[in-house]
């Protein structure tokens, strides 16, 4: 059997690569941050490269608090829990971590999950039924769209960030018994913000709940990086939040839920992905708590963020190039072609410039970029690199 199976495989792989498809990984042998080394495939010889394409937005992967938090966490509470939560799983760490999480927010309660695709996955079943309907946007992460598709509720979907159309779905949905509406923050392949206080005053008006992944907002959107509740100045009103802790706060794994008191408590006794899942490892747990007291104690590094941001763009819009309009730390640079994106990006990697060409099926066909990540972590001199290689390469292959 595994014969023919192996020859569809080997088809399926050759297309790929024949469309230019294909999606190769690079490894780097340093810690991550805005200078990283990255080894190339023929020499086996590591260079440095500035780094645009991590979502360490907060420059916190490889901060040194977090990694003493972590390795006192090893010594004082060991390396990994061998346990769900509710077996054996639960340690102080993790119950304070959970708290550090609704202070941040805002929120009533929260609930640690493996990676926030589990928290996705995890959220709808519990919570909705047949009676009930989910009305999210088109371009929702791929972990919300599995997790609906785990739910027995009517699905609704409106077009991106469109609030008619989003009205449209509601007054369709108006004989369902509950209804949640589902979007993400910030929209992690074009960087736009989701409209959230045009979306509250709809869910308001037509009885429904409100769902948000704040995964690529959290620690970037709002004044203080509280994300879109912060921005549209929503905080504690929103019923639903969903994160990680592998963007602005750490960038190691972890995801949560957070919201209001009873659904997380339902989450607890009947969410599946936090039932039969490892607890977090503790160390992961202590570095999240240290990330979030230093996010309390200034605003430092969300101001940064912002300040490079705005500089990157107002620079790159001023070179010529094609740039969705974005709230975010994410620019994408619209190239349309894939093989294209892919050249480019192995040209800005010749010119010093780590950054990674976006194709079909990762964004729809025919529109192929290189999504530009900013952190609070780059100096204005890497940013003056980064338009420059971007300049010069984009010149030599015709897109601007």
């Amino acid at each position: 059997m595994y014969k023919n199976f192996q020859n569809f495989l080997q088809n399926e792989l050759s297309e790929i690569h024949n469309a230019g498809l294909w999606k190769n990984e690079r490894e780097i042998t340093s810690a991550q941050f805005s200078e990283i080394d990255v080894k190339d495939v023929e020499t086996q010889r590591a260079s440095s490269l500035l780094n645009f394409c991590a979502n360490n937005y907060l420059g916190l992967s490889n901060h040194p608090r977090l990694i003493a938090a972590a390795k006192k966490a090893m010594d004082t509470h060991g390396y990994g829990m061998s346990s769900v939560r509710f077996i054996c799983g639960t340690q102080d760490l993790h119950k304070e971590l959970e708290r550090e999480i609704s202070i941040f927010f805002g929120t009533e309660d929260a609930i640690l999950y493996a990676a926030c695709f589990d928290a996705n996955g995890g959220v709808f079943e519990p919570l909705l039924s047949e009676n009930d309907a989910i009305i999210s946007d088109a371009l929702n992460h791929a972990s919300i769209i599995d997790g609906v598709r785990l739910c027995k509720a009517q699905r609704f979907r409106y077009a991106n960030a469109d609030m008619q159309d989003l009205e449209n779905q509601l007054i369709a949905a108006k004989n369902c018994r509950f209804k949640l509406i589902v979007t993400d923050g910030v929209f992690s392949m074009d960087g736009n913000v989701c409209p959230l206080d045009k979306i509250y005053a709809l869910s308001e008006k037509y009885g429904a709940m409100v769902m948000v992944d704040e995964s690529h907002s959290a620690g970037v959107a709002g004044k203080t990086g509280r994300g879109v509740t912060e921005l549209h100045n929503l905080r504690g009103k929103i019923e639903i939040i969903t994160g990680t802790l592998g963007k602005s706060f750490g960038g190691a794994v972890g995801g949560f839920t957070t919201g209001k008191k009873e659904i997380i408590d339902l989450l607890r006794q009947r969410s599946r992905p936090y039932l039969f899942s490892n607890s977090i490892p503790p160390m992961i747990a202590a570095a999240g708590i240290e990330t979030f007291k230093i996010l309390a104690e200034n605003n430092d590094l969300q101001n940064k963020l912002h300040q490079n941001t705005e500089y990157f763009i107002n620079k790159m819009l001023a070179s010529g190039f094609d740039i969705k309009p974005t709230q975010s730390a994410i620019c994408a640079v619209m190239l349309y072609d894939a093989v294209l994106s892919q050249k480019m990006a192995a040209e800005l990697q010749n010119e010093g410039i780590y950054v990674t060409g976006f194709y079909y099926p990762v964004v729809p066909k025919g529109q192929a970029r290189i999504r530009v990540q900013l952190s609070a972590a780059h100096t204005q001199e890497h940013l003056d690199k980064c338009v420059a290689a971007f300049v010069k390469t984009g010149k030599s292959l015709g897109v601007i």
